[in-house]
C-alpha cells in the first residue's frame, strides 16, 4: 500500500545518465518532493506497478526501452503526467514524445528554475483534474454536458454515453477549456497559454495539434472528420 503522506508529491525520474539523475534529484528533494530513480525504462515499469507518482520525468535516449517505449508502456500503468528531458531538440522528436502519451519537453541543458517550473505546473495541473482537495477546494458538483460527454469538473471524471473515458490530465484540461466555452474560437496560442499556464512559442503549435489528435481519438466516432472538435481553419479550435 502506498503510504505517501499528503502534500508530499512523488516524482519518478528516469535516466541513464546517473549525474543527471543524482542532480534532479538534489534539486526536487530540496523543494520537498519525494523521488524515485530508475536508470531505464523497464525498471521504470517496475517502479510503476509498486507505487504511485505524481509525475514522471522521463529520458529518451535508453539501453533497452527507449523513452517513446517506456512512455506508451506508462500510459498503461498511469495517466500521471509525463515530462520529456531530453537532449534530442529537433521538431520529430517532441512529436513523437507527444504522439506516445507525453504531456511537456524539455531539452537539455536545462535551468533548474525551468525545471522546477514545468514540474510544479505539471504536477498542479495534474491534481487539480483528479479533484485532489490538498490543492484546490472541491466546488460544488459541476457537470458540463456535450453531445454525450460528460465531464465532471469537481471529480476530473469524463464518461461518454455513460462509459468513462481515460483520458490524461492536459487531454482533459483542452476538452473542459473548449466545451466550457462553446462556439468560442481557441487559437494555438489561447489554448497553449490556457492549458499549459506558460507563455506561447511558435513551435507550440505542433504540441496542440498532437493532443487534439490524440484527444478525438478517445472521443470522436470517426476522428479524421471531427464533429466535436472543430477545426476552423487559420483561426483555431472550437466546440460547438
Amino acid at each position: 500500500m502506498d503510504t505517501k503522506a499528503p502534500n508530499i508529491f512523488h516524482v519518478l525520474v528516469v535516466d541513464d545518465n546517473p549525474e543527471i539523475r543524482e542532480i534532479i534529484q538534489i534539486l526536487l528533494n530540496s523543494e520537498g518532493y519525494q523521488v524515485t530513480l530508475a536508470a531505464d525504462g523497464g525498471a521504470a515499469l517496475e517502479d510503476l506497478k509498486a507505487s504511485s507518482f505524481d509525475l514522471i520525468i522521463l529520458d529518451i535516449m535508453m539501453p533497452g526501452l527507449n523513452g517513446y517505449q517506456t512512455c506508451l508502456a506508462i500510459r498503461k500503468i498511469t495517466n500521471a503526467p509525463i515530462l520529456f528531458l531530453s537532449a534530442r531538440t529537433k521538431d520529430s522528436d517532441k512529436m513523437l514524445g507527444f504522439s506516445s502519451g507525453g504531456d511537456d519537453y524539455l531539452a537539455k541543458p536545462f535551468s533548474c528554475s525551468e525545471l522546477l517550473g514545468r514540474v510544479k505546473a505539471l504536477i498542479r495541473r495534474y491534481h487539480i483534474y483528479r479533484g485532489s482537495e490538498s490543492l484546490i477546494p472541491a466546488p460544488a458538483d459541476t457537470v458540463i454536458h456535450y453531445h454525450g460527454l460528460e465531464i465532471h469538473t469537481d471529480t476530473g471524471e469524463v464518461r461518454q454515453n455513460g462509459t468513462p473515458l481515460d483520458l490524461t490530465d492536459t487531454e482533459y484540461s483542452m476538452l473542459k477549456l473548449l466545451t466550457a466555452n462553446r462556439r468560442q474560437i481557441f487559437s494555438a496560442e489561447r489554448l497553449y497559454e490556457a492549458v499549459w499556464n506558460e507563455p506561447y512559442y511558435y513551435g507550440a503549435n505542433n504540441t496542440i495539434m498532437v493532443h487534439i489528435r490524440n484527444l478525438r481519438r478517445k472521443i470522436e466516432k470517426d476522428p479524421k472528420n471531427p464533429v466535436l472538435i472543430k477545426t476552423i481553419w487559420g483561426k483555431g479550435y472550437r466546440c460547438d
